[in-house]
């Protein structure tokens, strides 16, 4: 991934419910690019941004070291493609490739055909929780 997908991978953060300010994901992309635990790849149809992948490494006191696949998204009009399935490849890969025994990745409750999808590709439920949140005061 580079900067210049950017626009577009706003646009993928959209479709899933994530309207991100442009220079919000500017920042962020920068972060995320700079560190060396962390990955970024797109997958391009005809040169056009069709879908995204961020992976991480999580070292974890009561988990094995493993891949977290942060986010994945890929255009609802090229779905079913195998576009996703290279996006996981690339994660799998690159947890292989760094030793790691798992990958991992949450998905909202309520998206039934991504959890189809996970599960076709090996991927099994392991836990559900509730996120919390609070911002901190500058």
């Amino acid at each position: 991934m580079a900067a210049r997908d950017l626009a577009a991978v706003r646009g993928l953060l959209a479709q899933l419910g994530y309207d991100i300010e442009a220079d919000q994901v500017a920042r962020r992309f920068a972060a995320v690019d700079r560190s060396a635990t962390h990955a970024l790849a797109v997958a391009e149809v005809a040169g056009d941004v069709a879908g995204f992948l961020h992976v991480y490494a999580r070292p974890a006191l009561e988990k094995p070291l493993e891949a977290v696949v942060q986010a994945m998204a890929v255009d609802r009009s090229r779905r079913r493609r195998g576009i996703g399935r290279a996006l996981l490849a690339f994660a799998e890969h690159w947890a292989r490739a760094r030793g790691f025994q798992s990958v991992t990745l949450a998905s909202a409750l309520g998206r039934a055909d991504a959890h189809a999808f996970y599960t076709r590709l090996g991927y099994a439920p392991t836990a559900t929780s509730q996120l919390f949140r609070k911002p901190l005061d500058f």
